[in-house]
């Protein structure tokens, strides 16, 4: 009876995990349409916006889920501090090319990008971390590579946009995996750091008469404001719904956004898209295919062997 319950228990959570998750992917696929949106804004005034406005959703949300003791023991730590400073300097390197990107109408080298990443974040736990990769993990970044090399020689330059994309938040998450707290307290710790020189920033364009918030009609304030929430609110949830979920789950689970914003780029906001960029886009799908293969029967082995 209690292995019943149990069970079921599990069951409750992995379900709860699964929807915040898929509510997190969710938003983030939908992004380009918010980022097309603020695309008329100065990028810079954007970053400094979706800084600030993510930091009281992030306090209340950690107040509200009584995680703050880990957060005091956090800003008193000066290796955490300078550690969430590196972390919060690479997420918005990240942020600024996805924003300037979507601006441009390169929201499908975006989806690249995010594709891609999880294929980066295998070489790195490799080169970085001496973790083994097995033969259809080597075979999955082989052909990634041998997807950007395609790209390459078409265009005659390296796809930066997407390598930037992937290589600066498998960065981030490598160095986010050494902060000794929650996603959620290091979320927050993130953005308070960086909400000094976004407000400094803002406070500036306020006095010289050029910011977008005061001065401006009141939707580009909205827009503005709204920065914050379409930040905050996905990685909170993705945060939450991440610790009842198993990791590859989540691995399979981190497509739906790139495969959402190819779509909306190519359908929607009529990208260009050739043979060369299908070709490209066909091999890291399957890259794709065996590294979550390769995931799913990791992952199944030690259920295997404990039923054993």
């Amino acid at each position: 009876m209690a292995t019943e319950t149990a069970s079921l228990d599990a069951d409750a959570k992995a379900r709860r995990g699964f929807l915040l998750a898929l509510g997190a992917y969710f938003l983030w696929g939908l992004l380009p349409f918010y980022m097309k949106a603020v695309a008329h804004l100065p990028l810079a005034e954007v970053i400094a916006n979706r800084v600030v406005w993510s930091v009281p959703i992030a306090a209340a949300v950690l107040v509200w889920a009584g995680r703050t003791a880990d957060f005091k023991a956090a800003i008193r730590s000066p290796k955490s501090i300078a550690m969430a400073a590196l972390t919060a300097v690479l997420i918005s390197i990240n942020w600024g090319i996805y924003v300037w990107a979507i601006s441009v109408d390169r929201t499908v080298e975006t989806a690249l990008g995010y594709y891609i990443n999880p294929l980066v974040s295998v070489v790195v736990g490799a080169l970085l971390l001496g973790e083994r990769l097995d033969r259809l993990q080597i075979a999955a970044v082989a052909l990634a590579a041998i997807a950007v090399a395609v790209l390459t020689i078409d265009a005659g330059k390296l796809p930066w946009v997407s390598l930037a994309l992937a290589f600066s938040f498998a960065a981030y998450g490598f160095f986010r995996k050494t902060l000794p707290i929650g996603p959620s307290q290091g979320f927050l710790l993130e953005v308070l750091l960086l909400s000094v020189p976004a407000l400094c920033y803002i406070a500036y364009l306020i006095a010289t008469g050029q910011d977008h918030f005061i001065s401006s009609t009141g939707s580009d304030t909205a827009l503005l404001i709204g920065c914050g929430p379409i930040t905050a609110v996905p990685l909170l949830l993705f945060a939450f719904g991440a610790r009842l979920l198993r990791l590859s789950t989540i691995g399979i689970m981190q497509y739906i956004a790139p495969t959402m914003v190819f779509l909306i780029a190519v359908l929607i906001f009529d990208e260009p898209f050739g043979m060369i960029e299908a070709i490209a886009f066909a091999l890291i799908w399957t890259a794709l295919a065996m590294y979550s293969w390769s995931m799913l029967m990791t992952a199944r082995r030690p259920a295997v062997q404990a039923a054993q």
